[in-house]
């Protein structure tokens, strides 16, 4: 046996590995705990069986990391085979059960059959750390969201007027939150005195805030139903939202700091639209460059390029990729967006589109695509981004 494919169905505490040969017949198929010593000692088993291996996986997350990190030690090639393919591929085998030594055998052979399989090359520290901190403020910022709009739930079964009044984005008003939070409590303490205490706790614009705030609660005499428990809720809700900006701030002091030691941050921020936090995405979405033969596999990967869907006599029929990097995209969309209001030749690009007669989301996507051109080329050619190319490029 001269070569064989191993699959590995990816747990978080087990793998299943699965090996074909060449005709894709199963010669090796075990459970195996995700430790270093179970791992190795799978990896030597498999070793055994033919001079020349790939492996396959199908989770590319931190469970994987520990086994892809020994294979790329030890010099084995490695394909990704995403989930999506996997299970539409399951149709086609035999049984109608699944298992993970199914899962296993089905990623094997799937290695062994197609030649379109991202190889994984593993990323430098830089770009995991990134990828960690990115994913830990996705986290954040989602929770911070939640509690804001639970915030605005509970104000609502106290004083409606004073959750029209506050921006619960702010820190201010969730200063005022943790003391106050019904409109008896602040006609109580009346204007002046919740200037002096919102100063004390160096809040800004204190005496237009408690202004505001004490407004509202003269609009309303009535006490509603259980307020007592929704103002402590209240109270906890806007404590929580104050530590999560606090976390979310620190996390963005690393990230920036992160982000700068890359090579091509300058590069990466030069781009319209493009800031320390999109540009520490992008890193995180992508890792090395060098795997991006050309503008079109990142527009591939970012899902900004349409894919045709003819059939018969219909052809011309466009669709939005199924297969593709949602946060990637999230990169391009939104500094896309952001550049049609700070860069002059966005914004002409995106108004011609709109005069073609295509919609605000078509026009932004077609911009999209071509800034995924231009920052492709930037890094190619390691340059910053300029309104209008060197004399000697457009030459």
């Amino acid at each position: 046996m001269t070569r064989v494919w191993a699959g590995v169905d990816i747990g978080r505490d087990h793998h299943h590995v699965a090996v074909v040969d060449g005709d894709g017949k199963r010669v090796f198929s075990r459970r195996v705990a995700n430790d270093e010593t179970a791992l190795l000692a799978t990896i030597s088993a498999v070793l055994e069986l033919a001079e020349e291996m790939t492996w396959a996986i199908d989770l590319h997350s931190s469970e994987s990391l520990l086994l892809l990190t020994l294979l790329l030690d030890h010099g084995h090639k490695v394909v990704y085979v995403p989930g999506i393919v996997v299970n539409r591929a399951a149709e086609g085998y035999r049984g109608a059960g699944k298992t993970d030594a199914k899962d296993a055998l089905i990623i094997a052979d799937q290695a062994r059959m197609r030649r379109d399989l991202t190889v994984l090359d593993g990323d430098d520290e830089l770009v995991i750390e990134l990828r960690m901190l990115v994913a830990r403020r996705t986290d954040l910022a989602a929770d911070r969201t939640r509690a804001v709009n639970r915030l605005h739930d509970q104000l609502l079964a106290i004083c409606p007027a004073l959750q029209r009044a506050l921006d619960l984005t702010t820190k201010g008003p969730l200063v005022l939150l943790t003391g106050f939070q019904t409109p008896a409590a602040l006609r109580e303490i009346g204007v002046d005195g919740l200037t002096i205490w919102l100063k004390d706790r160096k809040v800004r614009n204190a005496a237009a805030l408690a202004s505001k705030a004490i407004a509202a609660a003269r609009s309303q005499h009535t006490p509603l139903p259980a307020e007592r428990t929704a103002a402590l809720l209240a109270a906890q809700l806007a404590r929580g939202v104050t530590t999560l900006n606090e976390q979310i701030k620190e996390l963005d002091q690393l990230i920036e700091d992160r982000f700068r030691r890359h090579p091509s941050a300058k590069v990466i921020v030069s781009m319209p639209g493009i800031g320390v936090l999109l540009g520490a995405e992008f890193i995180a979405a992508t890792g090395k460059m060098s795997r991006f033969a050309t503008a079109d596999q990142l527009a591939s990967l970012a899902g900004v390029t349409p894919l045709p869907r003819d059939s018969g006599r219909i052809s011309g029929n466009l669709h939005r990729p199924q297969r593709y990097s949602r946060p990637l995209q999230r990169v391009f969309y939104t500094s896309a967006l952001l550049s049609i209001q700070s860069c002059p030749e966005s914004r002409r690009f995106y108004d011609r589109k709109r005069a073609e007669g295509k919609r605000h989301t078509q026009a932004v996507l077609a911009l999209a695509r071509r800034r995924v051109n231009v920052l492709w080329a930037l890094l190619r050619d390691n340059r910053t981004y300029q309104p209008a190319p060197p004399l000697t490029l457009a030459a």
